[in-house]
């Protein structure tokens, strides 16, 4: 990877990761494969081989779904975010690496080839799903920058790709197109998600419809995060678990990289505690009763592990693919593994809130 940063930007490195991936070049040795009794489990009515998955972001429009989904070692797979008309994002460079703090820095701006096109590769993906051992696999839906009303881009989105997934998301947090954020606020949220549910309902099939989350912000302060738990927690407006978290518009004091001045969203290592410390306080706000999926500087077993434990029953990675490539998909599962068994988790599932567990115990 050093050479990788050494002789190419970061953006075509990306595009060149995601044809490598869709022309097979995914590790065919190593730990990647290998698979752990105490990673699989139960969610959602289907099991899971593993609960470690690639974060939206990476493979935008679709590309490299099947080699993805069969041969990376995901446990679960998520393409976008997916725009209803094809748009070209912000102007390059948009992609800057932190190499000194092991992050990132991106303003794409939801660069995407509409939903168009991305359904068709979706359906293409789809015909050839016929192993339960593929990955879990879901389609993150984003805005048209000039769109006024919101709903509408994402009733698109749930019209197209709502009978060809597992699970549909809702980004609402990106920081990288004007006034998407907002939509965060209860009542937009609110509207939001009704709108979304009434379109999503009519696409059940034989009484099965695709899960539908929400992705959030790392940097909402305390009110607005138990707004979103009362939003999510109730049964109307059909949210079936939450992603926690989108990039930070923050930027810790650790940085050290030239870049940390660039605007756009932060992630990788140095958004890892942020991101982990939110998961913890949406899992407390919602007494657990809502799968959350944690995202965000994940880069190793024990990041994963320590937002298992903070109340993620599911975790998602991208940045760590920039600075150690594929082969860090077998190292996680590995260590996540060796944690559970060191610490007497029998299963994954056993992990999820632990902390919140012993701090309950602590205070008797």
């Amino acid at each position: 990877m050093p050479i990788v940063h050494k002789f190419i930007d970061g953006e075509d490195s990306h595009k060149w990761a995601v044809r490598a991936a869709s022309w097979g070049g995914l590790p065919k040795w190593g730990w990647n494969k290998q698979e752990y009794p105490e990673l699989k489990f139960e969610l959602f009515g289907r099991t899971f081989k593993n609960p470690i998955g690639l974060a939206a972001g990476f493979d935008k429009d679709g590309e490299a779904i099947v080699p993805l989904a069969k041969d990376s070692g995901f446990g679960l797979i998520e393409i976008g975010s997916v725009t209803p008309i094809p748009q070209p994002g912000n102007s390059k460079p948009r992609v800057f690496r932190l190499l000194e703090d092991e992050g990132v820095i991106n303003r794409y701006g939801f660069n995407s080839d509409g939903v168009g096109k991305v359904q068709q590769r979706v359906r293409n993906a789809r015909d050839y799903w016929n192993s339960q051992d593929w990955a879990y696999f879901g389609v993150n839906l984003g805005k048209n920058k000039l769109t006024e009303d919101a709903k509408l881009d994402y009733e698109i989105g749930v019209n197209y790709f709502a009978s060809y997934c597992d699970y549909l998301v809702l980004n609402v947090s990106s920081p990288n197109t004007p006034g998407l954020r907002s939509m965060q606020k209860k009542s937009d949220l609110e509207k939001l998600l009704s709108y979304v549910k009434s379109s999503l309902d009519l696409h059940r099939l034989n009484e099965k419809r695709p899960q539908l989350f929400l992705k959030i912000a790392p940097d909402l302060i305390e009110n607005e995060l138990k707004d979103i738990a009362q939003v999510v927690t109730n049964k109307k407006y059909g949210i079936d678990g939450i992603i926690v978290s989108n990039t930070t518009i923050s930027r810790p004091d650790s940085l050290q990289s030239e870049n940390k001045a660039e605007t756009g969203g932060l992630s990788g290592a140095p958004v890892k505690e942020i991101s982990t410390e939110c998961v913890r306080k949406m899992y407390s706000l919602t007494n657990g009763q809502i799968p959350i999926i944690g995202c965000g500087g994940v880069a190793n077993g024990k990041d994963a592990y320590e937002k298992i434990r903070a109340g993620a029953s599911l975790v998602q990675l991208y940045s760590s693919l920039v600075y150690q490539g594929f082969p860090v998909i077998g190292k996680v599962k590995r260590e996540l593994a060796e944690l559970l068994k060191n610490d007497g988790f029998d299963n994954v599932t056993d992990a999820i809130g632990a902390d919140h567990r012993i701090n309950q115990e602590n205070r008797k």
